[in-house]
């Protein structure tokens, strides 16, 4: 078994966890579609290295002790294509000890950043109207999750 998958991907995330890989690809794969759990490595009864794939995208976990935890440096970016399914990541993300943040940033339960944002807010920020789209950034940077009703609400505020 090759702890590290057998997938073609040349390049894959790397999670450092203390002591919660396996939990975490569990937790993880239940959010996504197209996700598994494709090898784990233990050492006698202990969880070593995972490998774990979310939405088609390869990632390996590893149970590496303390020493590294997780900064806002590097983050995941979930695009999501209507407002249930900001509301859906953001509450399962933020559930049991995570913590929201500002501009459809947060932190889960194992302290690995995330940021679910709406297509619609990317379409915004692109609009070929500099004030429509400046309009929908001061509103992105005043929500924690983000309201697809309000940004729009907000880029057509004349």
């Amino acid at each position: 078994m090759n702890v590290f998958g057998n997938s073609t991907q040349k390049i894959a995330t790397f999670l450092w966890f203390n002591n919660e890989a396996e939990e975490a690809m569990n937790f993880y794969t239940s959010l996504f579609d197209n996700s598994r759990i494709v090898s784990v490595k233990r050492t006698g009864d202990q969880v070593l290295a995972g490998t774990f794939e979310l939405a088609g995208q390869q990632f390996i976990a590893l149970n590496g002790g303390p020493q590294f935890p997780f900064t806002e440096a590097v983050s995941l970016f979930v695009k999501c294509d209507s407002q249930e399914e900001v509301d859906f990541f953001w509450n399962k993300l933020t559930a049991d000890g995570g913590q929201e943040s500002r501009c459809g940033w947060l932190k889960d339960k194992f302290g690995l950043s995330w940021q679910i944002v709406p297509t619609r807010m990317g379409e915004l920020l692109g609009d070929p109207d500099p004030a429509r789209a400046g309009r929908a950034m001061e509103a992105m940077m005043q929500m924690g999750k983000l309201d697809i009703a309000e940004l729009e609400k907000a880029a057509n505020e004349a």
